[in-house]
């Protein structure tokens, strides 16, 4: 999980976005420097802005931040200290990984589509691929449940022509690499990369 600190461009807020919603159907509380931003209806946290962001934790980056142990932290000793009652339970493992492509087959109900099983090193997950160029033996990147893509889509279990996937095979456009090819086609790593390991990008 990565959260954003940008001094220059935003101001001197750590921002930490747990979930995708709709900017209509968003409201927030405040505890001093915390802000919390909830969904309305379901008052579903989905994301917190911690103000004069540099007076409580050492942020010597800009732009996206992995969120380690050590921050987390410090960021649940802040919650207490502004009497935010909230556990603040994320998972600090990542969210972008290489993957192999141990089996492919066919989608029993779509020509285009096809249902991969990818090891990402302490588990295999089914994946529904479109990309015309996916293949057994691959190492890809995978975004897993849960992964923000640059695009702001969130990654969530899906079933698509009743087939369960997953996670999301990417693309370099999908990752917002720079000099992405325009054709249609997932990202292949050559075999210096191991599953499960972390993609930076």
């Amino acid at each position: 999980m990565d959260v954003f600190y940008n001094k220059t461009g935003i101001g001197d807020v750590l921002i930490i976005p747990l979930k995708q919603a709709e900017r209509t159907d968003i409201t927030y509380e405040t505890f001093g420097d915390v802000v919390k931003i909830f969904t309305t209806e379901t008052k579903e946290v989905v994301g917190y802005n911690i103000f004069k962001a540099s007076k409580y934790f050492q942020l010597s980056e800009n732009g996206k931040i992995p969120l380690t142990e050590d921050l987390l932290d410090q960021i649940k000793s802040l919650f207490r200290q502004s009497n935010v009652d909230d556990d603040l339970d994320v998972d600090l493992t990542p969210k972008f990984v290489v993957g192999y492509v141990s089996d492919i087959s066919q989608h029993e109900n779509a020509d285009k589509l096809k249902v991969c099983q990818v090891d990402v090193g302490k588990e295999t997950l089914q994946i529904v691929c479109g990309a015309p160029n996916v293949d057994q033996g691959q190492h890809v990147v995978v975004a897993k449940v849960g992964a923000i893509m640059p695009s702001g889509l969130e990654i969530k279990p899906t079933s698509l022509r009743g087939v369960d996937s997953n996670g999301m095979i990417c693309s370099q456009k999908e990752l917002g690499l720079p000099n992405a090819p325009k054709e249609k086609g997932i990202y292949v790593l050559d075999n210096q990369y191991k599953p499960g390991q972390a993609f930076e990008f």
